[in-house]
This record gives structure tokens, C-alpha cells and sequence, in this order.
């Protein structure tokens, strides 16, 4: 057996685990991670904020067409009551003076 015992004199000492020298190994990886994180948190903000501001162009685009819509319907209502014969006729009379043409002034094309 005492060859057994001297077989074993060379084993090393028990090592101390020192737990501060590990976590100080582990923090340069959990820098990275918190940077990651925090790239993806701001990233998530501002696709929401640019979301949100699309949104608003939207509203305000349907509300511009809304309003064009108002606007042309109002304009082809307008150019029917200008185009009536009788406010054509009226104008005619009035403010340019002409009158219907007598029998005497109208030809018969042939």
C-alpha cells in the first residue's frame, strides 16, 4: 500500500472557487445581452411611435379626401345651376342686351 499512497503525493491541493473572479468573467457577456436588449426596446419604441405617426398622416389624408369629395360635389352643382338656360337667357337679356331674333332675321339653311 505504500505504493498506492506515493502514487497520489503529486495530486494538487484543493483549489478555492472564488465566485467574485466568475461573475466578473461573466460580465462582459452580460453587457452584451443588456446592449441587445436594450437595442430591441428602443427598436420596438420607435416602430410603434412611427406607427402611430403613419396613422396620423392617414386620418389626415382620408380627411383631405373627404373634403375634395365635398368640394368637387359642390362644383358640378354649381356648373348645373350656371349652365341652365333660363340664368343664360336672363344674362343674355340683361347685362348684354340681345334679344330673340324676329321672323325677318332668321334663314332657313338649305
Amino acid at each position: 500500500m505504500a505504493n498506492v499512497k506515493a502514487a497520489f503525493t503529486k495530486v494538487a491541493a484543493p483549489h478555492a472557487f472564488d465566485e467574485t473572479e466568475h461573475h466578473w468573467n461573466m460580465f462582459p457577456y452580460l453587457m452584451v445581452v443588456m446592449v441587445l436588449l436594450t437595442l430591441v426596446a428602443l427598436f420596438h419604441v420607435w416602430s410603434r411611435v412611427t406607427v402611430l405617426d403613419l396613422n396620423l398622416q392617414i386620418s389626415e389624408a382620408d380627411g383631405a379626401i373627404r373634403e375634395a369629395k365635398q368640394e368637387g360635389s359642390r362644383l358640378r352643382l354649381e356648373i348645373a345651376s350656371l349652365k341652365t338656360p333660363g340664368r343664360i337667357e336672363k344674362i343674355a337679356k340683361e347685362d348684354l342686351g340681345m334679344t330673340l331674333p324676329t321672323d325677318v332675321q332668321i334663314r332657313p339653311v338649305q
